[in-house]
């Protein structure tokens, strides 16, 4: 059995209207050289339920802002670890364009069973609130 053939009315559909490109006053770029999740490491941190957040200023008077994301093997195995750091990234492009210093550096440091089983919405305040301390005293 065959299905109809039924040609279409002739409504043409018209494409939607595309959003705006979002700009963002400080773009980010994701780090990549162990070198730079160290001196990280070696500054200012927040530790939160969800995660723990490290952040420097550079002060190479650049406005770039570099993120990191780091899960170790305490979180669990490959899966876990690739979940965590995948809601990690999803909240940093979620939050972090509007709260971030040009010329910072910062990583998200996952939290063993927290970064994966914590609602969402609460690893977002999390993060707003460890901004907000990380950066407190600091034009």
């Amino acid at each position: 059995m065959t299905p109809p053939q039924d040609k279409g009315t002739g409504i043409t559909a018209e494409a939607p209207n595309a959003p705006p490109a979002v700009l963002l006053c400080n773009p980010l770029i994701t780090m990549a050289k162990r070198a730079d999740f160290l001196k990280a490491a070696s500054a200012r941190r927040q530790g939160t339920a969800g995660f723990l957040l490290q952040a420097r200023d550079r002060a190479d008077g650049t406005d770039t802002v570099r993120i990191g994301f780091t899960a170790s093997k305490k979180i669990g195995n490959a899966v876990l670890r690739n979940r965590a750091k995948r809601r990690l990234r999803a909240l940093a492009r979620d939050v972090l364009p509007a709260l971030t210093r040009p010329g910072w550096d910062y990583v998200l440091v996952a939290r063993p069973e927290a970064t994966v089983t914590r609602l969402f919405a609460d690893l977002r305040a999390d993060l707003q609130i460890a901004l907000r301390s990380v950066h407190r005293g600091k034009p």
